[in-house]
C-alpha cells in the first residue's frame, strides 16, 4: 500500500509556487498577457457565470487559480499526474471553493471517464504543458477530451508551438525575435530556468519524499515531444474538432483554440 503524500506547509508551498511563476515568466515575458487572453476567451465562449472548466496538465494550479479569481462561480477540475506539483497546489489552494484536483495521466486511455463529471465541461484549457506529450499520446489526450466536452465547448492550449515543419525560415526569424526580446526584458539578469528550479527544490527537506515519488512516477519528463503546431492541429481534427485556429499570438507563443462540433 502506497503511503499518503506528506502534507506541505502552506507558506512553503506558496514560496515555491511564487518561484515557479518567476521561472516560467523567464521563458514567457508575456505570460500574464496570455493568461488574460485565455480567460477572456473562456468567459466569452461559455457565456455563463458558472462554467465547468478542465485544466489539463495543471501543475501547481497557476492557471486554475487565475480562472477562479476572474470567475468565482466556476468549477475548475485541475488535472495532472505530478505528485509534487499537485501537492504544492493543494497546499496553497486548500479549501478553495470551486477547485477540484484530479491525479490522472492524460496519456492513458480512460482518464476522462475517471473524472466522473456530473455534466459535460464547457471548456478545457492548458498552458505550457501538453508539449511534453508525444504526438501519438496527444491523440489519446484529445480523443478523450472530446468525450467530456459539450457540443460547442472550447479547448484552449497556450504554448510555444512552432511552424518549423512548414515555414522553417519564419520559424528561425521568430526564434531570433524571441531572443532579442528576452535580452531586453532580462538585461539585468535571467531568472532561474526550469531545470534549476527542480534542482533547487530537491534541496528542500520537507519535499524530499515528493521529489522521490515524482522521479519514480510517469510524471518525470525530460524533453519537448510535440512542439509543432501541426501535430496538435492534426490530433485535434482526428478527435473531431473541426474548427481550429490561433486566437492570440506573439511569435510562436500562441493560444491555439478548437471548438467541439
Amino acid at each position: 500500500m502506497t503511503a499518503p503524500a506528506p502534507e506541505i506547509a502552506p507558506d512553503v508551498a506558496a514560496r515555491w509556487i511564487a518561484r515557479w511563476d518567476r521561472q516560467q515568466q523567464g521563458y514567457l515575458p508575456d505570460r500574464e498577457e496570455r493568461f488574460t487572453a485565455l480567460i477572456d476567451a473562456v468567459e466569452a465562449a461559455t457565456g455563463r457565470p458558472d462554467p465547468l472548466v478542465l485544466d489539463l496538465g495543471c501543475g501547481p494550479g497557476s492557471l486554475s487559480g487565475r480562472l477562479l479569481d476572474r470567475l468565482p462561480g466556476a468549477t475548475v477540475v485541475a488535472i495532472d499526474t505530478d505528485p509534487l506539483l499537485l501537492s504544492l497546489g493543494k497546499a496553497v489552494h486548500a479549501g478553495r471553493r470551486g477547485l477540484r484536483w484530479a491525479d490522472l495521466d492524460l496519456r492513458v486511455p480512460g482518464w476522462a471517464a475517471r473524472l466522473r463529471l456530473d455534466r459535460q465541461a464547457d471548456a478545457a484549457v492548458s498552458t505550457t504543458a501538453l508539449h511534453w506529450i508525444t504526438g501519438d499520446e496527444l491523440r489519446v489526450t484529445y480523443g478523450e477530451l472530446a468525450t467530456v466536452l459539450r457540443p460547442g465547448g472550447l479547448f484552449l492550449n497556450g504554448d510555444n508551438l512552432t511552424v518549423e515543419d512548414t515555414s522553417p525560415g519564419l520559424a528561425r526569424l521568430d526564434r531570433e525575435l524571441q531572443r532579442r526580446e528576452a535580452d531586453r526584458v532580462f538585461a539585468g539578469g535571467r531568472p532561474e530556468d526550469w531545470r534549476e528550479w527542480w534542482d533547487a527544490i530537491a534541496e528542500e527537506p520537507s519535499l524530499a519524499r515528493l521529489r522521490e515519488d515524482r522521479e519514480d512516477s510517469a510524471a518525470a519528463h525530460h524533453g519537448s515531444e510535440s512542439i509543432l503546431l501541426s501535430t496538435h492541429v492534426s490530433a485535434l481534427r482526428e478527435a473531431g474538432f473541426t474548427e481550429t485556429g490561433t486566437l492570440w499570438q506573439r511569435g510562436d507563443n500562441r493560444l491555439l483554440a478548437a471548438l467541439r462540433p
